[in-house]
């Protein structure tokens, strides 16, 4: 039999997570950070919980679903954050960033325009 590599067609993979740090194809990021599959946005700022405005440089990579990755446990962020993509028809979905980081890999091997906002 024979076996056939499949390399993704994208350019940034999520290797690990660990607490406070993940691993960006093999960059260890530990600032918060925003990962399409075509685009690494290092020391994403943002406020300390999120706003709403914390959400232009996510939509700015024209996403359509936001995968928002809050640290080690799941944590909502304001109605607001949720409804700056909402309102524009753009899915968002909150989890820790274990998580986000395997679905981010799963929609970017499926050809979907994610974008991955994480809080480290």
């Amino acid at each position: 039999m024979q076996l056939v590599q499949d390399l993704p067609d994208f350019r940034y993979v999520l290797r690990a997570v660990a607490a406070g740090a993940v691993t960006v194809n093999e960059q260890v990021l530990t600032r918060s950070f925003l990962l399409a599959p075509d685009a690494l946005v290092e020391g994403w700022p943002h406020a300390d919980p999120l706003v709403a405005a914390d959400m232009d440089a996510v939509l700015a990579l024209g996403p359509e679903l936001v995968l928002l990755g809050t640290g080690e446990r799941q944590r909502f962020p304001a109605p607001a954050v949720m409804a700056a993509c909402l309102t524009r028809g753009i899915g968002i979905e909150v989890m820790d960033n274990a998580a986000a980081a395997r679905t981010f890999n799963v929609l970017a091997l499926e050809g979907r325009r994610v974008v991955a906002a994480f809080v480290v």
